[in-house]
């Protein structure tokens, strides 16, 4: 088998994982991929030194099989990510750097720490996190909800700080509490300059909805 050439290899790499998610409907779809594949790119031309080639397809393969839809097994992102690597005759110096990005990437719990431990995973890591704020992050945040049949909001279930990755995986709390549990704490667990730039931005917007939401919620705005 010969070795696809890079732009071959992004190619055939967006057409199979974007025929895989075209149609999901948790959030983490063809669209969601391909926003942070565009963000890497961005984030890419910003950061000197990245190698472009891996941190593409650590963006496109990064949901390829998410733990939170595979039982809970960590593994099964890497796994498929070097199944599908190999079958392209892709050699190591390109699976393992893809591997660990896709090992790495995931938010574990506030008490969790994620470091990235290349510079490509930290783009990638920031493009996925970016994704999870603002206006997109909002709708994500209750189309993953509504796809586990969770409640919106309730005043009864406070936030948890999940001191660990078995606890962060077990949570099944309404859709509201994830923004205090994991969405309006990724600004300051941002990697590159750029990234925490936009997410200025994508805060603010996140914090005012919250806002509007609970005051409509106790019906506040209505007398």
């Amino acid at each position: 088998m010969s070795i696809p050439s890079a732009p071959t290899l992004i190619s055939h790499t967006t057409a199979f994982v974007r025929e895989k998610f075209l149609h999901e409907g948790s959030g983490h779809d063809w669209a969601h991929i391909e926003r942070v594949w565009r963000t890497t790119q961005a984030l890419a031309r910003q950061t000197p030194g990245a190698d472009t080639t891996i941190a593409e397809l650590g963006a496109l393969l990064h949901d390829i099989a998410d733990w939170k839809f595979h039982g809970g097994d960590e593994e099964a992102g890497p796994r498929a990510a070097r199944t599908w690597l190999l079958d392209q005759g892709v050699g190591e110096e390109v699976i393992q750097p893809v591997e660990t990005i896709i090992r790495e990437i995931s938010f574990k719990g506030l008490g969790v720490p994620t470091p990235m431990s290349t510079l490509e995973g930290a783009l990638v890591q920031d493009a996925d996190r970016l994704d999870a704020i603002g206006a997109i992050g909002v709708a994500r945040a209750f189309a993953y909800g509504g796809h586990k049949g969770r409640l919106l909001h309730d005043p009864a279930v406070p936030p948890v700080q999940h001191e660990s990755f078995e606890s962060y995986k077990k949570n099944d709390s309404p859709t509201i509490n994830h923004f205090y549990e994991k969405l309006l704490h990724l600004r300051e667990r941002l990697n590159t300059p750029a990234a925490k730039r936009v997410a200025e931005g994508r805060q603010r917007f996140m914090e005012e909805f919250l806002t509007q939401f609970l005051r409509e919620w106790e019906g506040e705005d209505v007398g």
